[in-house]
């Protein structure tokens, strides 16, 4: 797969619905197919206080003082696409990637650029999942703090910043690949019976 890159985002919203919420905060680490960093780089997006609920700033830190600074969505999502490797397929990647490609999506949209990413994502939560069934663990929960977790990444609380998360996530992702290798022979379960249809 050496046509495609991995841009690990996370993104802070005002809330959960990219209809009535602002993004709040990007972060983006870019990688190679292997997993190798490329660059990174976060922003904070000035966005609308009245589409910022109370509980997602709490969240993320959020206060228009610390964001006295940040910058237009627009300006964001273009210097975004720029650090994008050109003539590479990059698929987006993280912990729930689904929501953030949602808001970005929505936010391309709004700015009339064009959506730089790949349709696929590739996501944590799968990985972590399928980890699970290879081992035979039972999950709690899918979240990224758990996958941290179990990977002896972490013992508390996330940050719920951008940047934060998104290297979390790529150590997390780097971990789980390095133990879903091929089992021997002996470890495999056996082929499945052939069922003849007469």
């Amino acid at each position: 797969m050496p046509e495609f890159a991995f841009a690990f985002i996370d993104c802070e919203f005002g809330g959960l619905n990219p209809e009535l919420h602002d993004i709040t905060e990007i972060a983006a680490i870019l990688t190679d197919y292997r997993l190798v960093e490329l660059g990174a780089r976060e922003w904070k997006v000035r966005a609308r206080a009245e589409r910022i609920s109370a509980e997602a700033a709490a969240i993320s830190g959020y206060t228009p003082e610390a964001w006295v600074e940040a910058l237009p969505l627009r300006q964001v999502l273009s210097e975004l696409g720029e650090m994008l490797p050109r003539g590479l397929t990059v698929v987006p990647a993280g912990q729930n990637v689904r929501m953030d490609v949602q808001f970005l999506e929505r936010a391309y949209r709004s700015c009339a650029l064009p959506f730089p990413f790949d349709y696929h994502v590739i996501d944590l939560a799968t990985l972590f999942y399928a980890w699970s069934l290879v081992v035979g663990e039972t999950l709690p929960a899918l979240s990224l703090r758990q996958a941290a977790t179990n990977a002896g990444l972490i013992d508390g609380a996330v940050p719920h910043r951008a940047m934060a998360d998104s290297r979390l996530t790529l150590e997390t992702f780097r971990y789980f690949v390095g133990r879903l290798a091929p089992r021997g022979p002996s470890e495999a379960a056996p082929p499945a019976p052939c069922v003849r249809s007469e």
